[in-house]
């Protein structure tokens, strides 16, 4: 046999980790991190292209828009299995497989907190809590065939008590034993041993599949997760870019390239085609509003940059020399050549495939316009320029309001004055405001023909690249009874940018808006009513 059919033959011997994908689910309930129905449904395809063999894509008692975007990321799956979320309540179950049943492969996830501090939630003693989990266990399994089922806040619950409650959900009919560290309490040797003693210790244990559920926030997510798949767990639940409360979740990205990386001490395989882990990475950075940090493992800017001379010099010999992967591994091509005014479409198309995006033919022309628009401002358009483009490309869902045009007045002799003009709901109209400096006379214009209750929380600038012609990056985020949104542009105008990117929240906090009613809030997960 060759090398090559060797190692198919080993890959193929090896226990398979199953990727369960939460992106639509926990991630979207990051603080800000609102998706429109196309884009879930977007993202939800892209993960089943990319080998994503469980896709949880929302919690639909929550609201209706949660209802009607898993229905349709249901009925569109191709080969993932299509998850929904429940709480132990027989109502959310039910509404759940209305969600999830016309999957070719559905599942339901059922869940409820188990440890101390979440037993006295609902008020419920171990005894009525372990009553609860056999019935709506049960209701699920006479639902659907594959059933998850989730010990909130696993890690601080007694052992003894977890050991019970996961031996009555494996005999009420889970398939699938979910262990969450739900506040990312937990050290790698504590996950491994817990499941390493759960599957030796339950009864049935061997007969279902044991996964991780790991939050970041003392920075141990991927290692937790890693360390649980080492002790027997084979399903890994996961978010791209980490998105998630808090400090996020696993990064899906993390765990599929060490698993195939360091495949010498972890022999475990995975479905994921690593290839269209850059593209997916981006897209959902654009529609969540999350910039991916620069130095990110796997998908950050800085990945594959090096600017240390030992370094480069060692990578112009042997890239092996500095680097443990290819960036074509994924999804990124090795070469960064600038385009210019001259270039074409199909120019624009090969450098987008380079950066990791996968564009149709109508989302190519849009950008294509616009990347002209830059060009004719811009010298040379740099790859961090591209990506901008992309991040900023309008969305006709959420586009109710738009910038139409801006004139500023500023220096050191005021007031200082914005006159701006824009399209509300097809209808145009313009004001004129002062502020102290042209972006707070910009946003006053913008709140006076656009009246709201909205909080800016944050308000940040950052170049694209370097140079006085550099775009600027803008980056809001608002609040509104409790509602938070984010919003992003790029421009070479960054009063422009500002605008733009303020209005862009606007049109996303109208999205929160209509999705869960002005004044009726969205049912959370960690509602026990």
């Amino acid at each position: 046999m060759t090398n090559t059919q060797d190692q198919a033959a080993q890959t193929d011997a090896q226990d398979k980790v199953v990727i369960f994908d939460t992106t639509l689910r926990d991630g979207e309930q990051s603080p800000g991190a609102t998706m429109t129905h196309a884009e879930k449904i977007e993202i939800a395809g892209l993960l089943d292209e990319m080998g994503v063999d469980i896709i949880e894509a929302g919690f639909p008692i929550a609201s209706e828009g949660d209802f009607n975007a898993v229905s349709e990321i249901a009925e569109r799956s191709v080969n993932s299995v299509i998850c929904g979320l429940a709480r132990a309540q027989t109502g959310d179950i039910d509404r759940c497989w209305e969600a999830v049943k016309h999957a070719a492969k559905p599942r339901i996830h059922t869940f409820i907190g188990t440890s101390p501090l979440h037993r006295a939630i609902p008020n419920l003693t171990q005894d009525e809590m372990a009553v609860r989990i056999d019935e709506t266990v049960s209701h699920a399994r006479n639902l659907c065939d594959n059933v998850q089922w989730s010990p909130m806040d696993a890690t601080r619950t007694e052992f003894d008590y977890l050991c019970r409650v996961i031996e009555i959900a494996i005999k009420a009919g889970a398939t699938t034993i979910n262990i969450p560290d739900t506040v990312g309490y937990t050290a790698p040797r504590e996950s491994a041993e817990l499941i390493a003693k759960l599957i030796a210790e339950i009864p049935g244990a061997q007969d279902v599949i044991f996964a991780t559920h790991c939050h970041n926030d003392l920075g141990m997510a991927t290692a937790n997760s890693l360390a649980a798949v080492e002790a027997g767990a084979r399903q890994i639940e996961c978010t791209i870019n980490g998105l998630g409360e808090r400090a996020g979740n696993t990064a899906l990205e993390e765990v599929v390239m060490a698993l195939r990386v360091r495949n010498d001490l972890m022999p475990f395989q995975t479905g994921i085609d690593t290839r269209k882990l850059m593209n997916i990475s981006r897209r959902v950075a654009t529609v969540s509003g999350f910039p991916v940090q620069f130095n990110k493992a796997i998908v950050g800017k800085n990945a594959f940059a090096h600017e240390s001379g030992i370094h480069q010099d060692g990578m112009l010999k042997n890239a092996e020399t500095f680097e443990i992967m290819r960036p074509e591994d994924v999804g990124l091509s090795g070469t960064s050549l600038p385009l210019g005014k001259h270039s074409g479409r199909a120019a624009l198309r090969a450098k987008l495939e380079d950066l990791g995006f996968e564009v149709g033919d109508n989302q190519l022309r849009d950008v294509f316009v616009r990347f002209k628009e830059l060009a004719d401002r811009k010298k040379e358009v740099y790859d961090d320029d591209v990506v901008a483009l992309m991040r900023a490309s309008d969305d006709p869902e959420i586009e109710r309001i738009k910038v139409k045009s801006l004139r500023v007045q500023c220096g050191t002799e005021g007031p200082q004055q914005a006159d701006l003009v824009m399209e509300i709901d097809g209808v145009e109209s313009s004001s004129t405001q002062t502020g102290d400096g042209p972006v707070d006379a910009t946003f006053n214009a913008v709140k006076a023909l656009f009246p709201h209750e909205a909080r800016l929380q944050l308000y940040q600038v950052h170049a694209v690249t370097e140079g006085t012609d550099a775009q600027a990056t803008v980056s809001v985020r608002m609040e509104e009874d409790g509602r938070i949104v984010t919003g992003e542009s790029a421009d070479t105008d960054t009063v422009v940018a500002s605008a733009k990117a303020y209005v862009h929240a606007l049109n996303r906090l109208v999205v929160r808006r209509e999705k869960s009613g002005k004044d009726t809030p969205e049912i959370n997960y960690k509602d026990h009513s």
